[in-house]
């Protein structure tokens, strides 16, 4: 079984998801690839995000995106 990459606690952020073991929220890394950054920037300007967490985040946004697919 994988570890857990993301985290949500009312009492981290108001809720918002995080990297387990950081405090950077998950849309922050999205946000950065949306805007043209690479992952290695993203992971420049937040150090405490390793690039195993980071990869594993899209990579399950991808398999969320494409599981939605097959079932429309």
């Amino acid at each position: 079984m994988q570890e857990p990459i993301i985290h949500i606690d009312p009492d981290v952020l108001s809720g918002t998801p995080v990297f387990v073991g950081t405090r950077v929220p998950v849309q922050s890394l999205f946000d950065y690839l949306a805007g043209g950054e690479t992952l290695d920037e993203f992971l420049r300007q937040f150090p405490s995000v390793t690039r195993e967490q980071a990869k594993a985040a899209i990579e399950l946004a991808r398999d969320s995106v494409l599981a939605g697919a097959r079932t429309a």
